[in-house]
């Protein structure tokens, strides 16, 4: 089916004309234990302010009957999506059913079957626009209306929605069951949900809320294992959202859902679904704990952000998606054990925004968006990373008193309705007694990065346009150094409201320029900064100044003004002394990336080496063992690294180091397939089967490859997750360019026919493009392919973002 994206204009027009009042949808799940057909029957009541006028409702799915007013529609009539609706009387009851097949490609809904047990679980995920999917509606954020949702399901299934259920009731039907929903607060047609399966469930009561935690039965020891840490930080969050933003979450129950082969999270109203890779198949590491909390943090906002108060439009998507990043990491280190995220934040995640934006893919974090369509490119780096680091620079710009009492007039004033930019940025500038006019236009209409530098006490800005660089509030740290270590010797606070500014700075040898990485900026250091850092990285006091190096790194590199070896070195370093868990890892992963991606293949080797000997010596420390073991294994060069693997191996039960062992060793070329199959036999986790196809990834060899490429893009097999972007970097070895040239150039061509939802688009379309690899020839086709309006315009932005990338590379590999 052909389908129209709904556009600016055509939202507009529709949201003048009528007003929804509410959805009444009963969801017909009771085929999908057997089979793919789920059908449904919407009940839209609506009013319309100009009685004869016509519009249209929104419907993707196979409508079988419609009526208006108890007059029957021609359901011929509905094409592209839509339903087109005459003659609208000043209150209209509109009745539509509706069923679909299309359950097993994720557009919108997903039936998955696991293959330890066979059991059948369906999620539903209705982002940007996907409700018309399965439903009709009016699909836009602006047209908010409560929903009651009745589910008719399998006997042996439990059914989860915005809410508890009022009712569970048996049917005529045999082995079906009905579940009864009240209505929902009013809501955006995409933050509703239904998930259905033979979920385990667990519930408990905290704080006057009703918390529940849902996943599918081959996982339920991982849930029991980290049940605590979970209730813990839904505790922590639900209470320090709702002190900081001044309205409680205004419902007593609260349900988290673990679902298979969704690439992501989805902030429904009171239900949060995940992906199921969040359970960890082994007990996880600090910085996976880490990552996971950040998810919980970010889709609690949400319920705040996004849901409680909603985007008119898409042009505003930054103010769902940034804002709930600032506010998980601004959580979690205000209210959890992750007090250091900000670090780990800088030295491993803030870099894909700067790879962004420093490049032609640069947008505004805040843009125009003509058609949903438009819209989904833009679930990208600057969207959701840049567009929280500027929110962090707008908190120390006008200080977190005033940013927190502006959310908190925000919030009150909009509750249950639809902003645009103006009404928070007005919120903020009302707080802090100021006009953010220049800032907002400086900081979210306008693209690229600025860049900074500290020249003879004056501290410059230059912008990558020709207009004036933005407003900076940032820290200037200094230090001596003093016995071949470093002494700190004072910080000074700036505000750079124009290209240059004098500074009076202490005594010092060692300038460290955002500090404190209060502002999104590259930093360009003076000659000796920059050696003075990277030689002393370890001696910096505390992790923040320490990621920092870092992240200097990345942005030289990008820049074009430093050779991998020394930002390889500057991680090896560091490394050596390093105990904030919150950095071992992000430092142990860039390191691999500045000595595996970005490196010359002849000296590639060598750094590989030194990061393997830096993670052999921290595996000696408890608190570091586990991070270390797994960097290890993916870059053991020497028998004094396979010792201590082997050894670490069969001593613990460890499937998850056993299989980073194995794919190094296939990368290496010692591919032992009756070992792998021995491993994939006594591994119990559901989706093993992707690790094994890692093994394969690895391997300098064609058949290899092809397996992992037919999993990808014919067989559709692999679930959607973090580790799909892991399997797509270990199949694109740079040791290996010559085998996988005539794969990169198919990786253009595969785009033109991705299937499935927005989230596992997304994820495939970055995890396969050929970083480290690619070389000039693709380039050029690369950016052929860029233009070509037949490819969805997220694949475009993301080719030519990962394209500018891949060019640094290739130049710093000269250097």
């Amino acid at each position: 089916m052909t389908l129209l994206s709904l556009t600016r204009d055509e939202a507009a027009r529709r949201s003048a004309l009528i007003t929804v009042e509410r959805y009444d949808i009963l969801a017909d799940m009771s085929a999908l234990l057997e089979g793919e057909r789920f059908a449904s029957t919407s009940t839209v009541t609506f009013t319309c302010s100009a009685p004869g006028s016509s519009t249209f409702v929104d419907i993707a799915a196979d409508v079988l009957s419609a009526t208006l007013n108890g007059v029957d529609l021609d359901v011929s009539t509905a094409v592209d999506g839509r339903l087109p609706l005459p003659d609208l009387a000043e209150r209209n009851v509109l009745v539509v059913e509706a069923e679909t097949t299309n359950t097993a490609a994720g557009e919108g809904i997903l039936r998955t079957i696991d293959p330890t047990d066979k059991l059948v679980y369906v999620w539903t995920s209705l982002e940007t626009d996907e409700a018309r999917r399965l439903w009709a509606c009016f699909d836009q954020p602006d047209l908010k209306a409560p929903h009651r949702f009745t589910v008719l399901a399998p006997e042996s299934w439990k059914v989860t929605s915005n809410s508890a259920p009022d009712s569970v009731e048996t049917t005529d039907l045999e082995d079906v069951r009905v579940w009864r929903f009240p209505d929902t607060p009013p809501l955006s047609t995409y933050v509703v949900v239904v998930n259905a399966g033979p979920f385990h469930e667990v519930r408990q009561r905290h704080d006057g809320y009703d918390l529940g935690f849902y996943c599918r039965q081959s996982l339920v020891p991982h849930l029991e294992r980290d049940l605590d840490e979970l209730v813990t930080l839904t505790r922590q969050g639900l209470a320090f959202f709702g002190e900081k933003f001044g309205v409680p979450f205004p419902q007593e129950r609260y349900d988290q859902v673990f679902v298979p082969n969704l690439g992501g999270a989805m902030e429904n109203w009171g239900c949060v679904t995940y992906g199921d890779g969040q359970l960890f198949r082994t007990p996880p590491t600090h910085q996976q704990r880490q990552v996971r909390a950040e998810f919980v943090f970010h889709e609690m906002a949400h319920m705040w952000f996004g849901d409680l108060v909603t985007m008119r439009w898409w042009d505003d998507l930054w103010l769902n998606e940034a804002f709930a990043s600032w506010a998980a990491n601004w959580g979690l280190a205000n209210a959890s054990e992750f007090t250091e995220i900000w670090s780990s934040f800088l030295a491993l995640f803030k870099r894909t925004a700067y790879e962004m934006d420093m490049g032609p893919a640069a947008h505004p974090i805040r843009g125009e968006v003509h058609d949903v369509s438009q819209a989904m490119a833009n679930f990208d780096a600057i969207t959701y990373v840049k567009g929280q680091s500027v929110l962090h620079q707008l908190a120390a710009f006008i200080g977190e008193d005033a940013f927190v009492a502006g959310l908190q007039t925000y919030f009150a004033r909009h509750s249950w309705g639809n902003t645009v930019l103006s009404d928070l940025m007005t919120a903020f500038g009302e707080a802090a007694g100021r006009d953010l006019g220049d800032w907002t236009r400086a900081w979210l209409d306008r693209a690229g990065t600025d860049v900074l530098t500290l020249e003879d006490g004056v501290l410059l800005a230059t912008s990558p346009d020709a207009e004036p660089p933005r407003p900076h509030r940032v820290d200037i740290a200094s230090y001596a150094v003093v016995d071949g270590g470093l002494e700190a010797t004072g910080t000074t606070p700036v505000v750079l409201s124009t290209p240059e500014a004098p500074v009076d700075l202490p005594r010092g040898d060692l300038r460290l320029v955002n500090a404190d990485d209060l502002t999104f900026a590259a930093v360009r250091p003076d000659a000796q900064s920059r050696r003075l850092m990277f030689e002393h990285i370890a001696d910096l006091p505390d992790p923040l100044s320490r990621a920092l190096v870092v992240g200097t790194a990345s942005q030289l590199l990008l820049l074009g003004e430093l050779a991998p070896r020394v930002a390889a070195g500057a991680v090896t370093r560091g490394l050596a002394s390093e105990t904030s868990p919150a950095l071992v890892e992000a430092f142990l992963a860039m390191g691999m990336q500045f000595a595996d991606r970005w490196a010359p293949q002849d000296e590639a080797p060598a750094l590989q080496e030194a990061i393997a000997d830096a993670a052999l010596a921290l595996a000696d420390t408890d608190l570091h063992r586990q991070p270390a073991l797994r960097a290890l294994a993916g870059s053991a060069s020497t028998e004094a690294h396979w010792r201590v693997l082997d050894e670490a191996a069969a001593a613990a039960d460890d499937n998850d180091l056993a299989w980073r062992i194995a794919t190094r060793r296939a990368q290496l070329g010692d591919y032992d397939a009756d070992a792998v199959q021995r491993l994939l036999d006594s591994d119990p986790d559901p989706d093993a089967h992707t690790r094994r196809l890692a093994v394969l990834a690895a391997r300098p060899d064609l058949e290899s490859k092809q397996e992992v490429w037919d999993a990808f893009f014919v067989d559709y097999s692999i679930p959607a997750s973090r580790e799909t972007l892991v399997l797509g970097a270990t199949f694109w070895r740079p040791g290996q360019s010559e085998l996988l040239a005539p794969f990169a150039m198919r990786y253009l061509e595969e785009l033109r026919s991705l299937k499935g939802g927005l989230l596992n688009q997304g994820l495939v379309i970055r995890a396969m493009y050929p970083l480290g690899v690619g070389d000039e020839h693709f380039l050029v086709a690369a950016e052929k392919a860029s233009h070509d309006e037949s490819l969805s315009a997220y694949a475009r932005n993301q080719l030519t973002s990962n394209s500018y990338v891949q060019a640094r590379i290739l130049e710093a590999r000269r250097l």
